[in-house]
């Protein structure tokens, strides 16, 4: 009789490790969140002086589309050089910034 216990117990044993999920029931997407820079559109006339010069300056044949402007007082512009669209940053002092 103890065998017969005994073999039953090891079996339920054994068939209980196959009702084991392989992946952990507790799974959650991780987000990651990108702080973006907000913007806002200016018109062209309120660009700093040293902003508009950097920009006659190093893109001679450069066409302002649109104005941007950030809390920390960084400038996007939106420019058209021989038909091809760009986009570059500058500070209020008319220093290009490196943004991606």
């Amino acid at each position: 009789m103890k065998k017969v216990i005994l073999t039953v117990a090891i079996v339920l044993g054994g068939l209980s490790t196959y009702a084991t999920s392989a992946f952990p029931m507790n799974q959650t997407e991780k987000f990651e969140l990108v702080a973006q820079e907000e913007f806002k559109e200016i018109e062209a006339e309120t660009l700093p002086q040293a902003v508009k010069d950097a920009l006659a300056k190093d893109f001679q044949t450069a066409t302002l589309d649109k104005a941007y402007v950030n809390d920390k007082q960084e400038y996007k512009l939106e420019i058209t050089i021989d038909g091809a669209a760009s986009t570059v940053y500058a500070d209020k002092d008319g220093n290009w910034i490196e943004k991606e």
